[in-house]
Order: C-alpha cells, then structure tokens, then sequence
C-alpha cells in the first residue's frame, strides 16, 4: 500500500463550491483500480489550505491507472481550476518499526 499526499490550496473565497466539487470528483477516483481510500482535511489555522490524503495499493494504480485514464481528465476538469498555487503530489510508503 502507498499513500498519495497533496497539500492544496484552494483559490480565496472558492472554498464552499470546492468542497461540493470534491464531493462528486471523489466518486471518480474511488471508482478506480487500486484505490483504498480517501480523506481530505481543511487546515484550521490557513483558510483556503486543505491536505489530500490517498491510499492505493500501488503507485502504478496512481501514476498509471489513474492518472493516465480518462476518469482522471474528468478529476481535473473537476477541480484543477481551484488550485493556486498547483499542488505537488508526493508519495509514502510504510516503514517496519
């Protein structure tokens, strides 16, 4: 299992017609091969800021299975233009202790 970590920040004053977006975006991405689950977090101290959270299976169910299909062009249409600054994704993995 890997976990997709995004740090957003959404545009001032979009937050409440984000949030809605996301909703229905999220039926997208938990539609797709390899994904586990989702949670997505507003930051209390920065308004506007929200962290994304994914787990899949693999990174190649991300980077490929998603992120190469035509659900994700639906993803983006969806929520890309609330973004600013673009997001980085990065991803985690699990260290034994």
């Amino acid at each position: 299992m890997i976990l997709e970590a995004v740090m957003l920040q959404v545009k001032q004053g979009m937050e409440e017609e984000y949030e809605e977006a996301f909703r229905e975006a999220s039926k997208i991405i938990s539609s797709m091969k390899g994904y586990i689950s989702l949670e997505l977090q507003r930051c209390m101290e920065v308004k506007g800021k929200y962290l994304l959270l994914v787990k899949w299976e693999s990174l190649e169910d991300h980077i490929v299975g998603f992120r190469q299909s035509k659900e994700y062009q639906e993803w983006k249409k969806q929520l890309h233009h609330f973004y600013d600054p673009f997001p980085t994704v990065e991803h985690f993995e699990g260290v034994s202790l």
